[in-house]
């Protein structure tokens, strides 16, 4: 750190994304990406823009926005598109929440992490002892509110009814909703931004539709809330989302049934991997998401996620008290979930319990 940089950002953590190794060659679950590649359709309707790449892209990107706002049942001026949610999120603190923000206590990471680099007083709300959200707890509770849905790392997912009781309840302030991972089982509020001008919905491209590297999202919105974030855009960087990407965001609308079919693909490999994990003794959150959070009686989640690195797959896993011994498993395909349920077998876990049965023994 030099000692150029401003106090209030001396101390600061910043997020901390899934880690990236190159000394090997690992089975990845620990960022949540699909195992998917793009389809041809997508991936080659870039080609007619690479002799373009000397002009700037739309700022406006009006094509990509006009075909989502076809998608979603919306007008145009409710769209605005990011370089990924991310950056929309980034938006969102800057543009609506001088006044402060509340959202779970086990959440995205990225949430504290803006809240503090914005300078926005924000109060963290406990999950229940199951890692649910109870919305009672954020009902008229007469402050802005961001919450991921299905929430992350845990996965749980929040019903349309909920959203519409909280932006019903507060309708002075602003309810965020980040809808990263609702296409793996959950049900959009996109409608309900007709109904209430407080609610904002927050997509991405990374997750259900394989383009996590291209870094690309959306915001649907009342019209007076997509003005404010496009404020912040045009005041931040007018071509945030560059040629290539806004084409390929195209291009993937224009075959929802391709990506509708490896979503349930997703989903169908996660009950099984789900399944499995259970037989294995695991206990499992109710995930609706492209990923499972789980824990074992038996082993630490640290000692978990160190031991499947030590064998070539990588998972997620956090150093914080309510969830220290929890992992976070990305699904990948069949064949990749296979592997991480042998390599759990190989780890041995029922010698693990007969060794802490012996060692309590041995004290008594």
């Amino acid at each position: 750190m030099s000692r150029f940089i401003a106090r209030r950002f001396a101390s600061m953590d910043a997020y901390v994304p899934g880690e990236q190794p190159s000394d090997m060659e690992y089975i990845k679950l620990n960022t949540n990406e699909m195992p998917f590649p793009l389809p041809d359709f997508v991936a080659n309707a870039v080609k007619n823009e690479l002799d373009k790449l000397q002009l700037y892209p739309n700022p406006d990107g009006s094509r990509l926005i006009n075909k989502l706002s076809e998608i979603y049942d919306v007008d145009p001026e409710n769209v605005i598109i990011g370089n990924g949610s991310d950056e929309l999120l980034a938006f969102t603190f800057l543009a609506f929440f001088e006044a402060g923000v509340v959202f779970p206590d086990i959440t995205y990471g990225f949430y504290p992490v803006y809240a503090k680099l914005y300078d926005v007083p924000y109060r963290e709300i406990p999950l229940a002892d199951d890692l649910t959200i109870n919305i009672k707890d954020y009902t008229g509770i007469g402050q802005n509110i961001v919450i991921a849905n299905p929430n992350a790392p845990t996965g749980i997912v929040l019903g349309p009814e909920d959203i519409e009781i909280l932006a019903k309840s507060n309708p002075d302030y602003i309810v965020a909703i980040d809808e990263a991972y609702i296409d793996f089982g959950g049900e959009t509020a996109v409608q309900l931004t007709k109904k209430y001008d407080n609610l904002l919905v927050i997509h991405t491209y990374s997750k259900s539709r394989s383009m996590a590297g291209a870094r690309l999202g959306f915001a649907i919105g009342s019209t007076p809330l997509i003005e404010d974030l496009n404020k912040m855009k045009y005041s931040f960087n007018p071509y945030n989302v560059n040629r290539l990407t806004q084409v390929l965001g195209e291009a993937a609308l224009n075959n929802e049934a391709h990506f509708v079919q490896k979503r349930n693909e997703i989903i169908e490999v996660r009950e099984y991997t789900h399944k499995k994990l259970e037989e294995l003794g695991f206990t499992l959150t109710d995930s609706k998401a492209n990923f499972l959070f789980c824990k074992h009686p038996d082993i630490g989640g640290f000692d978990l996620y160190s031991k499947l690195k030590d064998m070539g797959i990588l998972i997620r896993q956090w150093n914080k008290p309510r969830i220290f011994d929890y992992v976070r498993i990305t699904i990948g395909t069949r064949e990749q979930m296979d592997a991480l349920i042998t390599a759990i077998g190989q780890i041995g876990l029922k010698d693990l319990r007969t060794k802490k049965e012996k060692k309590s023994y041995e004290k008594k």
